[in-house]
């Protein structure tokens, strides 16, 4: 097989994972923001508005719970049945379920019934995006060439903050066109329905993708016998590559945390203690989503000129410097300045961001990199992600001061630091004879797998 597949093959590989990619980050993110916008108050009312979002973004915070198991159940069959068929479930079930949100009735019009429907549905999208990145990066990780895989496979990573940018886009121009009457009334409700004509979309630029090769020819390999079949790919990761999945937990930490402090606990601080119009933060998320879009691939190539460790570390640092900044420049209440802030942690988020893709899967064999390369990085948005403007919210609530959120932050990418000065450099690695880099039980069968 060779290593560097034609131009026009990889870029079709990119666009349709990072399309796709996009339209399920812009069903995730819109729930993101609508927790902190409006679903606080149409679906979780009290007294206490701070109460409200608290239990807004609980609900948010199950579709973290959510992602390990999503990344459990589709690593097992796409280690099994390939990258390209579950990639394709995952955009069905997750767009499903968001535009059954854009139908749900409110807490006035049902009651209780109203945030249990919700939850559910929430459940629903954190699993089908707990088994889409693993499959969306891996697809290109394992057509591209070693020499530039940091970069093709840091496209998928700007899914992210082109569904970011693409789901607050939608709701700053419904915020700007309407009342707040109006926004609250049904207004809401169009970005979420608007998902089901983007899966159309999505689908038609899915099902034309190719099977990845690397998967290919390792289930090629399986049936000829010269590699042993793996029937429980789960259970090889847990007991053959523990301390991989523990590096790729400890990278998520800082990274994941300070992602969602600066995207979504930013409108809960800026709308509400501050008094800023939500128009204010929107728009910074949006300025700042599209320079993190932009510079996402940068950071993934210079990591093929360094490797991925010293950029990976270069962000978890800055972050953890910046942090410290952010929030006064918030706090001037400048609209200049908030965008600067948003603009800064998030490019700088993104030198984490970058990298992680090619070296999260640079980490595992092919038999069992859906398995490796999900579960270590879902595992982490549980307490992670999942949980950071739960527990940002609450500490601010606590305090009454942004400092605790910064060392939270702080802390977090400390976490990031250790983990990846305790992995290797795998910058170049060939993903057909990655067992070598993942495990030293079966680098001779990934070998072989090719010949």
């Amino acid at each position: 097989m060779p290593d560097s597949p034609p131009p026009r093959s990889i870029a079709r590989i990119v666009s349709a994972s990072l399309i796709g990619t996009t339209i399920e980050w812009y069903d995730f993110f819109l729930y993101t923001s609508a927790a902190a916008l409006v679903f606080n108050k149409l679906f979780f009312p009290t007294a206490d508005a701070l109460t409200g979002t608290l239990l807004s973004f609980a609900t948010y915070a199950i579709g973290f719970v959510a992602r390990p198991l999503g990344g459990l159940v589709f690593g097992h069959f796409g280690d099994k049945l390939g990258r390209k068929k579950l990639l394709v479930l995952s955009l069905l079930l997750m767009g499903g379920s968001t535009f059954a949100m854009g139908l749900l009735p409110t807490y006035a019009a049902i009651g209780v019934g109203a945030p249990i429907l919700l939850t559910l549905l929430r459940l629903v999208q954190g699993f089908a995006l707990g088994g889409e990145w693993g499959g969306a990066v891996l697809i290109v990780s394992e057509h591209g060439d070693p020499k530039r895989r940091g970069f093709w496979a840091s496209w998928p990573q700007c899914g992210a903050p082109g569904g970011n940018l693409l789901a607050t886009a939608v709701l700053a121009i419904l915020s700007a066109v309407q009342t707040d009457e109006q926004f609250f009334s049904w207004g809401w409700r169009v970005p979420f329905l608007l998902s089901g004509l983007l899966v159309v979309i999505g689908l038609w630029i899915r099902l034309a993708v190719t099977e990845s090769p690397a998967f290919l020819a390792a289930q090629a390999a399986q049936k000829t016998g010269v590699v042993e079949k793996e029937r429980a790919p789960i259970v090889t990761v847990l007991r053959d590559h523990w301390r991989e999945v523990l590096v790729a937990m400890g990278a998520r930490m800082g990274e994941n945390v300070s992602y969602y402090v600066i995207t979504a606990f930013i409108l809960v601080y800026l709308t509400g203690p501050l008094g800023v119009p939500k128009g204010v933060g929107l728009t910074a998320v949006l300025v700042g989503s599209a320079f993190h879009f932009v510079t996402i691939p940068l950071w993934g190539a210079l990591s093929d000129k360094l490797g991925r460790r010293p950029v990976y570390l270069f962000g978890a640092v800055g972050v953890a410097i910046w942090v410290f900044a952010f929030f006064p420049l918030l706090a001037t209440k400048s609209t200049g300045l908030i965008i600067l802030a948003t603009t800064i942690g998030l490019v700088l988020h993104g030198a984490m961001y970058g990298p992680q893709a090619a070296f999260f899967s640079e980490l595992f064999g092919t038999n069992v990199r859906y398995s490796g390369a999900s579960i270590g990085y879902q595992l982490a948005s549980i307490i992670a992600g999942g949980l950071a403007p739960l527990i940002a919210t609450a500490l601010f609530k606590a305090f009454g001061s942004t400092i605790p959120v910064a060392l939270y932050v702080g802390g977090t990418c400390v976490i990031t630091v250790i983990a990846v000065l305790a992995s290797r450099e795998t910058k170049g690695v060939s993903l057909i004879d990655a067992g070598a880099t993942g495990s030293s039980k079966r680098p001779r069968a990934e070998v072989t797998a090719v010949r």
